[in-house]
C-alpha cells in the first residue's frame, strides 16, 4: 500500500495534483450556485422596492 501512495517517489506530485483538482472541481460546481443565490436575493429587492414606489405614487 505505500508503494501505491508513493507512486514510485513521485505521490508528493500526483497526490496533490489530486487534491487541487478537487478543490477546483468543486469551486467550479459551488460557484454557480452562490452566485444564483446572490441574484435572486438582489431581484427579490429590485421588486420590493419598485412594488413600494408604485404603492407611493398610487
Amino acid at each position: 500500500m505505500s508503494e501505491f501512495l508513493s507512486m514510485g517517489g513521485y505521490g508528493n506530485y500526483v497526490w496533490s495534483s489530486f487534491a487541487i483538482f478537487a478543490i477546483v472541481l468543486t469551486l467550479d460546481a459551488v460557484a454557480p450556485l452562490l452566485k444564483r443565490r446572490r441574484v435572486l436575493r438582489e431581484l427579490r429587492g429590485r421588486i420590493r422596492r419598485a412594488q413600494k414606489r408604485s404603492e407611493e405614487t398610487a
